[in-house]
């Protein structure tokens, strides 16, 4: 399966996160939202940067726990609960965002 994005075919899974983490952009992004009805604001971008630090620094995508905890100790407690992210990420925050933000799903995510 492929998301065509500026003319470029982006190798998805069958649940829509990519093959190759190497392939996402900005660009990626808005299209992956846009296929989850989401147009993406400045505070979806703070989540989804955020992301990639967390992936850098430990190489999983965080399940739901872990991505609360790490917001809530990097951008503060107003941040940093499930309320806040399932305003931004509706129905499951950490499975959602990461397929923004083109991280594999978390493994402690159905």
């Amino acid at each position: 399966m492929f998301l065509v994005v500026n003319n470029n075919n982006i190798a998805i899974d069958n649940d829509g996160y990519l093959k190759d983490i190497k392939q996402w952009s900005p660009e990626v992004a808005i299209a992956i939202a846009a296929q989850e009805n989401i147009q993406i604001s400045d505070a979806h971008w703070e989540i989804i940067y955020l992301l990639h630090d967390f992936y850098r620094e430990f190489e999983i995508s965080p399940a739901m726990r872990a991505l609360v905890k790490y917001v809530d100790k990097k951008l503060g407690p107003s941040k940093g609960k499930s309320v806040y992210l399932l305003q931004l990420f509706p129905a499951s925050p950490a499975k959602l965002a990461c397929k923004i933000a083109g991280l594999p799903r978390p493994t402690n995510c159905l």
